[in-house]
């Protein structure tokens, strides 16, 4: 019989939160599970922009884009994320789940032909399966599989889709390899910078940005949920494409408009990756001191980024690593099968730029007994 215990999920109550550190159950943790790697979500300037925009258009965006909550900072947003992100077009969306499975399942049918990374994020897993569409999941950051897919397979404009920097391994995709493939096979090639945004690349656009690969990629798809420290997603395309998704894609069209707080949020949050370029220069920084860190100690990670997972096996494991790791006074959750493969569990450490080295020197000294 299973060990229901190693499967349950259970909600966790922040009721402070201070930088890196939150107090959950009247205990004060340094918190190495958050996504928000720039700490812009703390920043005065984000917190200035959505009371201003709060008190200007109120604190509901009252509809959808297509009805009455299609606000002008809609517009100045996707203007912004577009130059940002080398397209000729964007369009926003509420969430990176929403994004995805509306994109990907408008874009294809059943007629259609994917072929994605078998590490792929759920959401698009799920977009893929709401599709209809015939898929093929090709190894790990595995080009060479993928060609062999796709010369097999003889598809019609295939879609390829792929993570930049994976969200549960930290390792980045081999998108040279990828686009090169793409090209051969007249495919269609879409990113997802979740991860990425506002890490890599000389603005911070991304991985895309830093491989110059921005007109070579048709889709870019990202959040403002992580390291831009808000809320929502977008798509970076064509207008072409933008047009088609927003008379086509059914998660933005029955949705009701995110807040006017949180779309003035998304373009500060832009406009300060660029200005303080400090933040992921440290972040990126922290991230190799940790990596080599763990490594000198004897201890593996895929990570070539600032998601930083340590293998536990089973989901027992993990839970008793996390729950080691709370003992001492961080908070790092463990990640169980399902959502990685049996036998992958672990605790994933989500870099911060408001860590220390001391932190991270603790947390590997934690780890090592």
């Amino acid at each position: 019989m299973k060990n229901e215990a190693a499967f349950v999920r259970t909600l966790k109550p922040i009721s402070s939160k201070r930088s890196v550190l939150v107090n959950i159950g009247g205990k004060e943790y340094i918190d190495f599970s958050s996504n928000d790697y720039l700490g812009l979500s703390q920043h005065p300037e984000m917190i200035e922009a959505a009371v201003n925009a709060a008190k200007k258009y109120g604190t509901g965006s009252g509809g959808s884009r297509l009805l009455s909550g299609d606000s002008e900072l809609f517009h100045e947003l996707e203007d912004s994320v577009a130059r940002f992100k080398g397209k000729g077009s964007s369009l926003v969306f509420n969430s990176g789940y929403q994004a995805n499975i509306g994109i990907i399942s408008s874009l294809l049918s059943k007629e259609d032909t994917v072929f994605f990374d078998k590490l792929c994020h759920a959401s698009i897993v799920d977009g893929v399966m709401l599709s209809g569409a015939r898929f093929h999941r090709f190894r790990h950051n595995d080009a060479g599989h993928l060609e062999e897919l796709l010369k097999k397979e003889k598809a019609r404009k295939p879609l390829i889709i792929t993570e930049s920097v994976f969200s549960m391994d930290g390792d980045i995709a081999s998108l040279k390899d990828l686009v090169s493939v793409k090209n051969k096979y007249s495919a269609t090639l879409m990113a997802d910078e979740a991860h990425a945004t506002g890490i890599f690349g000389k603005n911070g656009a991304g991985v895309v940005e830093e491989l110059g690969l921005s007109d070579e990629i048709e889709l870019i798809m990202g959040t403002f949920s992580k390291s831009l420290g808000s809320c929502g997603a977008y798509i970076a395309c064509s207008e072409k494409v933008k047009q088609y998704l927003v008379n086509a894609c059914r998660s933005f069209i029955y949705s009701t408009a995110l807040p006017p707080s949180v779309v003035a949020c998304n373009l500060k949050s832009i406009e300060l990756v660029k200005k303080e370029p400090q933040r992921r220069k440290k972040l990126l920084e922290l991230s190799a001191y940790f990596i080599g860190l763990l490594k000198k100690n004897g201890i593996d990670t895929p990570s070539r980024s600032q998601i930083v997972p340590v293998i536990a096996g089973e989901n027992p494991a993990a839970i008793s690593l996390s729950d080691k790791l709370k003992a001492n006074g961080f908070w790092s959750l463990p990640i169980r099968y399902p959502t990685v493969p049996k036998g992958e569990a672990r605790v994933r450490f989500s870099l911060n730029s408001g860590h220390t080295e001391e932190m991270i020197n603790k947390i590997v000294e934690c780890l090592g007994t």
